[in-house]
């Protein structure tokens, strides 16, 4: 009895933040710490249900920002970052596989690692998964290396960002590029300013798309069937979503509306990832996959972030 009352309380609570969440009064970095802690405290009474939540309205949540941007910006953006979006994901991968080795890391959960900090995090570990057939533990172990520095640089970029006086555009790209996961740059971008999420949020599924052609790859060189691909549709829809936007817009009330809308979504999102973030995850990741995890991370972002203040407007 007493059990049943304890869970009664841990789901009350953990509704209650949700709510909260969905409020809009709370930024992305602190619904996803509010996430973590709950879920360490109470637990997450909705765990088996959280990843597809988390995958269908993070890409409901994008589509909805379309709505606030133009077809002209996302694709100077796009052509702005394309020169160091190929330099950044060929040597993250190489470095990815030079640091696996090294490491004696194992060699499918080592790519996967090097996939998840050079396209998009989870989504590109989860496409890559079937086609190299890792296990279970392999992809829970690469997923739970991307996820501990998800948190982390949902955080740090803003702070590192205002240090160094970053602009919007320089923030938008550099977040894009060196944050794994869409919702963590998204977030950090939110956080820092409208242009710089309008620029995060473009750079960063233009990158997503390499999935398609890494995952042709890595088919080859693994002698697996290619229709394993698992290909982002969303982002295709997005762009539709933008280039309607642009030529047949919708009225501003009901952009700006979706446009918030969209912003809490990625605000819950970010909650229900931090609540995934559990102890059993934090415990199973390992130091050597970690580590490298951490010293790839640290690769692409001060390399990516040289590169943007050096060479970008």
């Amino acid at each position: 009895m007493e059990l049943l009352a304890q869970n009664k309380l841990a789901s009350i609570v953990f509704f209650i933040i949700l709510l909260v969440c969905a409020t809009g009064l709370i930024s992305p970095a602190i619904a996803l710490l509010l996430g973590i802690v709950v879920t360490h405290l109470f637990g997450n009474p909705i765990a088996i249900y959280s990843p597809k939540i988390i995958q269908w309205l993070l890409q409901i949540s994008v589509v909805g920002l379309g709505f606030g941007m133009q077809l002209k910006h996302v694709v100077t953006a796009g052509s702005t970052s394309f020169g160091i979006t190929v330099v950044s994901i060929a040597s993250t991968l190489l470095i990815g596989t030079l640091l696996g080795k090294w490491f004696k890391t194992d060699r499918k959960t080592s790519h996967l690692i090097a996939c998840g900090t050079a396209i998009c995090g989870g989504s590109a570990i989860a496409s890559i998964a079937p086609v190299i057939r890792s296990t279970e533990k392999q992809t829970g172990l690469a997923l739970g290396v991307i996820f501990i520095l998800n948190a982390i640089a949902l955080f740090l970029f803003p702070v590192v960002g205002h240090l160094l006086r970053l602009s919007q555009s320089e923030f938008g790209i550099w977040s894009a590029i060196a944050i794994h996961d869409t919702s963590s740059v998204v977030g950090a971008a939110s956080s820092y300013g409208a242009e710089a999420l309008q620029i995060a949020t473009s750079v960063k599924l233009a990158r997503a798309l390499w999935i398609i052609p890494i995952s042709f790859v890595t088919a080859l060189a693994s002698s697996n069937k290619a229709g394993s691909i698992k290909i982002p549709y969303f982002i295709f829809v997005f762009l539709g979503v933008i280039i309607v936007q642009t030529y047949f817009p919708v009225p501003d009330f009901a952009a700006v509306k979706i446009n918030t809308l969209s912003k809490i979504g990625l605000t819950i999102t970010l909650f229900l990832i931090g609540s995934g973030l559990t102890k059993e995850i934090l415990f199973k990741v390992g130091a050597k996959p970690l580590l490298q995890g951490l010293l790839l991370w640290v690769f692409i972002a001060s390399g990516s972030l040289l590169a943007v203040m050096y060479f970008f407007d």
